[in-house]
């Protein structure tokens, strides 16, 4: 993110949480009868639900949250030894509201995180079901505070599209490319060094941080000897 001046979006059918952005997260099943004239109730129910599995494929997802401090999320995702880094999403917003893909812009929507069994009936809609589909996880995550950007089919003249190159006559799932949002050095606001990131770690981080924005704040964080969480401590570098 730091060296390119990017944000990486994946396709949602690559999250490592199966029930992400899944269709079954809707109800197809309350056909009807006025749709069932020529074809049976589960023939449409199947056509219907479908349409949702092939948006769900070209859906590419960067996902955000709004902590910076949370021990879960430093300990799982690396262990504290890597860094977070801080986006000024106002800035980021003149990157992300042109025209990159089928959508205008990149969709921002905050998770909402439910116990996932009242699913809201495709045929009797009571809000935007492509946003609850995209938007809704499990309540076991809430702890994340996710944001996400959404972009529908983007546009590789838009955005980079990159991947491992594929080894000869080896067949690969185009889902697993990642997309490359090109963003201004002004967009990185801030860099927090993890807990445990190894002195060399964090000299490249620093030197790459200070390439990509001067005035980047660079914060080291260490544990609260008063308390049971993390805490900041501004690097005048």
């Amino acid at each position: 993110m730091l060296y390119y001046k990017t944000l990486q979006f994946t396709n949602s059918t690559q999250l490592n949480d199966p029930f992400d952005c899944h269709p079954a997260l809707v109800d197809f099943t309350n056909v009807p009868t006025d749709r069932t004239k020529i074809w049976p109730a589960e023939m449409i129910a199947d056509l219907e639900s479908n349409h949702y599995e092939q948006k769900r494929d070209k859906t590419y997802i960067c996902s955000l949250t709004k902590l910076y401090d949370s021990i879960p999320m430093w300990a799982y995702y690396n262990n504290h030894q890597g860094i977070c880094i801080g986006l000024d999403m106002e800035k980021t917003r003149n990157y992300t509201d042109k025209m990159i893909g089928m959508i205008i812009g990149c969709l921002e929507w905050e998770v909402q995180y439910k116990d996932v069994i009242e699913k809201p009936d495709y045929f009797r809609p009571f809000l935007d079901l492509f946003r609850y589909q995209m938007s809704t996880k499990a309540i076991e995550w809430r702890h994340e505070q996710e944001v996400r950007l959404v972009s529908y089919d983007p546009y590789p003249i838009y955005m980079r599209i990159y991947g491992k190159k594929p080894k000869r006559n080896e067949c690969r799932d185009w889902r697993e490319v990642r997309a490359y949002l090109d963003l201004g050095g002004n967009c990185f606001d801030s860099v927090y060094l993890g807990l445990n990131i190894a002195d060399k770690d964090k000299k490249n981080i620093i030197k790459v941080a200070r390439m990509c924005n001067p005035d980047i704040k660079i914060y080291q964080m260490k544990m609260d000897p008063n308390a049971l969480r993390l805490k900041e401590e501004l690097l005048e570098i």
